[in-house]
Formats: structure tokens, sequence, C-alpha cells
């Protein structure tokens, strides 16, 4: 049984070996000290730690225990420096701003390595989940920052909604995501999206909402139809309708699947842990980018990439008490049907 510090610290050096996207050309000033690997890992620390202020990262990463001594190797530049509490906080929320680029690039790579429509189509499910916000009306810990919309499952919500392509097929792998308010339109958010795809995609399943003419005409130049459900009452008659049920019920597998794993391993089913559009991005993109550093740690070490971790535990309050339980390595199969 590994310990949870030791797939910690292998998660945090697995991002020495992932590609990072080219910086954009840089204007006018001094150079960045620190690569922006060093802040992805902080990320990955952050999110398996639940560590949703920079001060409470540093404060834990502080701690004079054999694992946070493990971590802070990682986190240091070639030269041995270390960054200060605000150049923490400053190239956080700079790198913040990359990742939904980032998960897209290795996305893409993960789908050359991992080869995940072998046996299937070259398909990919989109949605925009919803999570709901700190707070209620009225109550004093609301957030200001989200806004309201309305689900046919869940019905009115205030939070926020997560953006994401997973591949539809014998893995759910997470190719883009990104984090906006609940009001964001989802065919208005779904270009953006399609940019970071893979060039191996040849069908993009959708729902209604993400159906829009900027999508079909970039979906069109590309070769990757848009599939959506049509429009009106049941039963339908029209032509094609069993070619597009089956189509309805692969992305329902794949999303639906993919939901209950990711949400149960970063205990996304109730509110969102964070308050405000940077911190709730923050613990949104990270999660996702954890979890696609999980599922190449799965790969490497030939283990079923359909198994996905437990919730993972916090951190120890007391510096002299022992390691928590390795709950992260204990995994849970969730029910896959054969597409």
């Amino acid at each position: 049984m590994f310990l949870l510090e030791s797939l910690l610290v292998t998660l945090v050096k697995l991002v020495d070996s992932i590609p990072i996207p080219a910086p954009p050309t840089r204007g006018r000033g001094r150079p960045p000290v620190y690569p922006n690997r060093l802040f992805l890992k902080a990320f990955v620390i952050m999110m398996v730690w639940r560590l949703h202020k920079v001060n409470e990262f540093l404060a834990v990463l502080a701690a004079p225990t054999p694992e946070m001594y493990s971590l802070r190797g990682p986190l240091t530049d070639p030269q041995g420096r270390v960054p200060s509490r605000w150049t923490w906080v400053r190239r956080l929320a700079a790198v913040l701003a990359t990742l939904p680029v980032q998960i897209g690039s290795l996305g893409r790579h993960q789908g050359a390595l991992f080869q995940p429509w072998t046996d299937d189509a070259r398909a990919a499910a989109i949605d925009s989940p919803v999570l709901r916000a700190l707070g209620g009306v009225p109550h004093i810990s609301i957030d200001p920052e989200v806004h309201w919309t309305t689900s046919g499952w869940h019905g009115w919500v205030y939070g926020w909604k997560l953006h994401l392509v997973c591949t539809a097929g014998r893995v759910w792998m997470p190719l883009v995501a990104e984090r906006t308010p609940a009001n964001a339109a989802d065919n208005l958010q779904a270009p953006g999206l399609f940019q970071k795809f893979p060039m191996e995609l040849r069908f993009l399943l959708g729902d209604q909402h993400d159906r829009g003419p900027d999508l079909e005409q970039r979906c069109t130049r590309r070769g990757c139809p848009v599939m959506t459900p049509t429009g009106g009452a049941c039963p339908h008659t029209d032509d094609g309708v069993e070619v597009h049920r089956i189509l309805h019920t692969t992305r329902s597998i794949a999303i639906e699947n993919f939901h209950e794993q990711f949400k149960g391993t970063f205990e996304g089913h109730g509110q969102a842990p964070t308050c405000g559009l940077v911190a709730t991005r923050r613990f949104a993109l990270s999660a996702i980018f954890v979890y696609q550093l999980a599922l190449r740690y799965r790969h490497d070490i030939g283990a079923d990439l359909r198994v996905g971790p437990k919730p993972l535990s916090a951190p120890p309050d007391n510096e002299d008490q022992a390691s928590p339980s390795p709950t992260f390595l204990v995994t849970k199969v969730i029910s896959y049907n054969r597409l």
C-alpha cells in the first residue's frame, strides 16, 4: 500500500514530464524568474490537501514533517531559490489564467498516449454541469460573483458552471475545461473549447444548448460534426431517430460516469468550498488537472483507467501528528457500460 504523501510527491514530480504549452509573446519588463511548472506543482498540492488560499498553502508547506520536506524540494528552481509569498500570489494568479490551455494541451497529449479511440468511435461529449455556490438567499456568506441558471434536472441553481469535454469511449478522459458563472451561455462557451480539441476527434456529442452557428462552422471546417438532440415532443418519428438515440445514449454514459467519478473524488456534489471567481476557478480547474495527472499515473503503473480514487484526505492539523490514512489510492469502480 502506498502512503498518501508518496503518491502526492509522485503526482507533483509527474508535472516535470508533461508538455507545457509555449508561453505567449512577452512584452516589455523583467522576465519571470520561476518556471510555470513550479506553480502547476503548487496547484496539485493545493487541490490534494484542500487548500483554497495561498497563505494556507504556505503554512502547510512550512510544516516540519517528512512529507512536507519531500514536497519543498520540487518547489525550488534549479538555483535552489524559493518564491516569496507575494510571488506565489502573483504567479499563481497568472498561471491560473493559462490553466485551460494547459489542460487542453495535456488532454491532447494523453489522447495520443492512451489511444482511447482504438476500439470506439473518435467521439467526445461536451457538457456544462453546475456547482452550487456558498450561501443562499439570504445568507451572510453569499458569493456575489456568481449568477443564477436553470437546469431541467436541478431546477434553479445559484452557482457556477464547469464547461468541459471528455472522451466518449472506453476511457472517460477530460480534454478541455473552463469555469464560468452559471449564467454563461453554453453555445457561446463551446467555440472557445473547440480550439483546444485533439485533431483526432471526429464527432462532438452535445446538448441542444451547445449548438450555435459559430461552433457548427468551426466543426465543419475540421470535419467534426456536432451531434445534438432534436427538439420537439417525444416520441420523435423523423428519419435517423434511432441513430440520434444511440448518440444521445453514448453521450449520457460518458458524461454521467465521468461526473460521478470526478465529483466523488473531489467532493463536488455539494456547495463549492470557495468564494469568488478566482478561487473557484482555481479549485475547479486544478481538480481537472489533478484528475488528468492521476490518469497518467494509473497508465504508467498499468492500472485500469476506468477506476477512480476515493475522495482525498485533508492534511493533519497537528504538525507532529502521523500521516493521514492513505485514502487516495483506495479505489472504487464506477459502473461501465460498453458503448
